[in-house]
């Protein structure tokens, strides 16, 4: 079941100064994979010992799953993942620009709340902002990875995505979405919703050259997608 939270409410708004990769871990210099929304983070701690030489850092807005996924970490003793407690529209901001150029190198967007009515839609995870933030850290070449069971939520995603004009699909996906998981690591939600034979929206970008668009730009045409989306999944070449 989801435990849903309200990113809206006041008590999420006050920004965090979130602490350096030199604070976190013990290679600081190593690329970073940055998954947004790590819920108990059993997929990085599942991640970390394949891909040694990377760097992990889960965020997530519930506090308590933070606190049981960095127990974990702690216990295990792993070197190369964290987990850390933020509303990543309000505080991933100044902490992705403080990166070194390049470090980010993928970044990761697993089973977000869903928030189906339209007047909650503001509260879910990928807002224009923090897209143009994670385009302006990413170089070119480098992935922007989302997956959900629930079709309406992925494709407002995608749609904001492509209307930015800073990601492209890599060559040979059938645009937007891929067939498998690109990565060597399953999620627990994935794992349970391809346990009941259900089917699961996969998409993947990389960061083009493309210079972002002007926020209030991308608001407005996240907007239009909202008011004009009537659920038709031909408007994303499916």
């Amino acid at each position: 079941m989801r435990q849903h939270v309200n990113p809206l409410s006041r008590c999420f708004q006050l920004p965090i100064e979130l602490p350096k990769p030199s604070d976190l871990f013990k290679q600081p210099d190593q690329p970073i994979h940055l998954d947004i929304g790590s819920a108990r983070g059993q997929f990085l701690l599942d991640l970390a010992p394949i891909q040694p030489c990377w760097n992990h850092l889960g965020v997530e807005i519930r506090r308590q799953l933070v606190w049981r996924a960095e127990a974990e970490c702690q216990r295990r003793g792993d070197k190369n993942v964290r987990f850390l407690f933020c509303n990543a529209n309000v505080s991933l901001g100044s902490w992705l620009a403080a990166l070194p150029q390049d470090q980010l190198q993928l970044v990761t967007i697993h089973f977000p709340d869903p928030w189906f009515k339209q007047r909650h839609h503001k509260r879910r995870v990928l807002q224009p902002k923090l897209l143009l933030a994670l385009a302006a850290t990413l170089c070119p070449g480098r992935e922007l990875f989302l997956q959900s069971d629930v079709l309406p939520l992925i494709r407002a995603m995608v749609k904001m995505i492509e209307v930015s004009g800073c990601f492209k699909c890599p060559p040979g996906n059938n645009r937007p979405w891929c067939n498998d998981n690109p990565l060597p690591v399953r999620t627990e939600r994935e794992q349970y919703v391809l346990s009941q034979g259900l089917p699961i929206y996969r998409a993947l970008f990389r960061r083009c050259d493309k210079p972002l668009p002007a926020l209030e730009a991308l608001e407005s045409a996240q907007q239009q997608v909202d008011m004009n989306d009537n659920g038709s999944e031909k408007s994303i070449g499916m």
